[in-house]
């Protein structure tokens, strides 16, 4: 009986708060908002690689998404390019992991996860996604982060989080994805 009284409780305020009510708590960016103040652009020539990128805002449909592109090249011991933000605070303690809104070239991509204890310039947790032309959702739990040397955590702890990557990496490609939302789940 008290179960079935939760659940029924659970279901209305589901009915009656507004439908992103909770995801919005969980949102860490819409690109709504003069997204450029906090993003940037990192490629490998930061260690002597030759790869180049780029990130515009756009506007689509109503919504505002990142576009990164961009030549990865693995010449000089390079291969990457990536946008970056730092996070103003830890994610909610309820927060398994990321939730991407994403679309592309039909390439592999990685979110590189920075965090109190990746120190090193080239140390951080990576997880990769695939992306297609059309959008969709993608769902990274920070279990499936795996790190970038033996001196890190097996698993990052979400609680020392300091900034999320999206990165075209580790071969020569031409890189190109959108990104629309990321949030935690």
């Amino acid at each position: 009986m008290r179960l079935t009284t939760t659940l029924y409780l659970l279901a209305v305020l589901t009915l009656w708060l507004p439908s992103n009510a909770i995801a919005e708590n969980m949102l860490i960016e819409d690109f709504k908002n003069q997204p450029e103040a906090r993003w940037r652009v990192i490629t490998d020539t930061v260690m002597g690689g030759v790869s180049t990128g780029q990130v515009e805002f756009i506007q689509e449909d109503g919504e505002t998404h990142a576009h990164m592109t961009g030549r990865v090249s693995t010449e000089n011991n390079g291969g990457f390019v990536q946008i970056r933000i730092e996070l103003s605070s830890p994610p909610p303690e309820n927060a398994a992991g990321l939730r991407l809104i994403v679309r592309g070239n039909n390439q592999r991509y990685f979110v590189h996860l920075r965090t109190e204890g990746t120190v090193l310039p080239w140390q951080y947790y990576q997880a990769g996604f695939e992306v297609t032309e059309a959008w969709s959702e993608v769902f990274l739990p920070f279990t499936d982060f795996v790190p970038s040397g033996w001196l890190l955590r097996s698993v990052p702890k979400p609680e020392s989080l300091k900034s999320i990557g999206i990165v075209a990496f580790g071969r020569d490609h031409e890189a190109e994805v959108d990104l629309r939302e990321i949030a935690y789940f």
